[in-house]
């Protein structure tokens, strides 16, 4: 396998991960905590969220590839990196406060910390690679609307 080949299949695999952590903390709350919460009007049936987090992770997974891979001025690209792993870090904490802690408020927090660093992270990727800061757009709008499927399921918990 060619280098680029490898890179490529440890970003998307590396960023399918992330999902797969989330979902040993989603699954078994879904049935049981999730499904006793009073939910908005808005908020999809729970089947969707797998396949939805399935693309936007290979979405994210080769944008990562292609900043990773990008010739770049290094301090640029290291920093997009970091920026790349701390939205990464901010997604994986989600599933397991939210889920795994039954923390609606404080997967707010962590949410709209995640939304911030999202924003950053194409800011920070268009400098590299500005196709890699557009595969990051389905992400962010994803993220916003579970910010406010989140706050509303706070709100109507309370």
């Amino acid at each position: 396998m060619t280098k680029k080949i490898i890179q490529a299949i440890v970003s998307i695999l590396g960023c399918l991960s992330v999902g797969i952590v989330g979902s040993l903390f989603t699954a078994p709350a879904i049935p049981n905590w999730y499904s006793t919460l009073s939910k908005p009007f808005f908020s999809p049936p729970s089947w969707v969220f797998g396949p939805a987090w399935t693309i936007l992770y290979i979405l994210i997974g080769i944008s990562l590839f292609l900043v990773w891979t990008k010739k770049a001025d290094s301090d640029i690209k290291r920093n997009a990196l970091y920026i790349f792993f701390a939205q990464l870090f901010l997604n994986a904490i989600w599933s397991p406060i939210f889920f795994g802690l039954q923390s609606p408020f404080t997967a707010l927090i962590i949410i709209a910390l995640l939304w911030v660093t999202i924003i950053i992270n194409i800011n920070v990727f268009y400098k590299v690679s500005k196709t890699a800061a557009l595969l990051l757009i389905p992400y962010l709008l994803w993220v916003s609307f579970a910010s406010v499927l989140n706050f509303a399921i706070w709100q109507l918990n309370i």
